[in-house]
């Protein structure tokens, strides 16, 4: 399928309408109405339903949505991959959890580019569903995540418990979670058990969806949130901030995720770092 036809579906849907994907994508709008209509016909399927207000999606729209994700996901892999085939022997593609970059998979990368320098590195943020999605369609040949769906092909290696703890660098002996509350996204797993740890708290006052960087709120502001243990243990042992003891503890055991037919000879030197790595935890 000529993968402009899959573009130019995806900005229908961002903009609400064929005129605003035609602005987007820098084509008339009679070429967007030409090219939905070729989509449309190939599948057999109404993708939208189209008014004055703009155009919305049909159950069909709605189901080819993610496999057009997909395939532009697929081809601007293969772009990059063969692109970069010229200077590099070969590529590898890693994802991860938020949590899991600073102070293990950015670890991981400087030793990789230290002693592998002839395969080129991409790396992604993603939530254990996208990136398990991302390896079955081919464009992640790794991930690290929590929560790990088992599906045939992909093999699944626990790595580390990852601990998650509540800090402040204000008054811990106040109610728990207080005014002062932050809450991080680290991620459908973690908003689960933070729900039925805190049944009565809802609408937080400030929301980060930054991942550690977080920390660096809490290190300039009187406040408290739920960040990595590994992380937030150097600046607890320093006084920076303080562990609140009473307040609940969440273990996310992280796993390496990778298809089972990879280039074992090319492919275990990377996964023999990240192990290695992973012990130091």
């Amino acid at each position: 399928m000529d993968i402009n036809l899959a573009r130019t579906f995806l900005a229908v849907i961002e903009t609400g309408s064929f005129v605003g994907a035609a602005g987007r994508i820098h084509v008339t709008q009679s070429t967007v109405s030409s090219r939905i209509k070729t989509l449309e016909d190939s599948i057999g399927q109404t993708l939208f339903e189209r008014s004055k207000a703009g155009a919305t999606l049909t159950r069909p729209g709605l189901q080819f949505q993610k496999h057009a994700l997909a395939l532009v996901r697929v081809w601007e892999h293969a772009r990059l991959e063969v692109g970069l085939a010229e200077r590099h022997a070969d590529h590898l593609a890693v994802g991860g959890q938020f949590s899991l970059w600073d102070g293990f998979l950015l670890t991981w990368i400087t030793w990789a580019r230290e002693n592998i320098p002839e395969i080129a590195i991409s790396a992604s943020l993603g939530f254990s569903t996208g990136l398990m999605e991302r390896l079955v369609e081919g464009t992640l040949d790794l991930a690290i995540m929590y929560r790990p769906v088992h599906r045939p092909g992909l093999l699944v290696e626990h790595l580390f418990d990852e601990e998650l703890v509540m800090v402040t660098s204000g008054d811990d002996s106040g109610q728990i979670p207080g005014t002062d509350y932050i809450v991080i996204n680290w991620g459908p797993e973690f908003q689960a058990d933070h729900a039925t740890a805190f049944p009565n708290f809802s609408h937080p006052g400030l929301f980060l969806d930054l991942g550690t960087l977080g920390v660096n709120y809490l290190l300039e502001n009187k406040a408290t949130g739920y960040f990595p243990l590994r992380i937030t243990k150097p600046l607890i042992d320093d006084g920076k901030l303080k562990l609140v003891k009473r307040a609940p503890r969440f273990v996310y055991p992280a796993f390496l995720v990778y298809p089972d037919d990879s280039d074992r000879e090319a492919f275990q030197p990377f996964l023999n770092g990240i192990r290695r790595i992973a012990e130091k935890l």
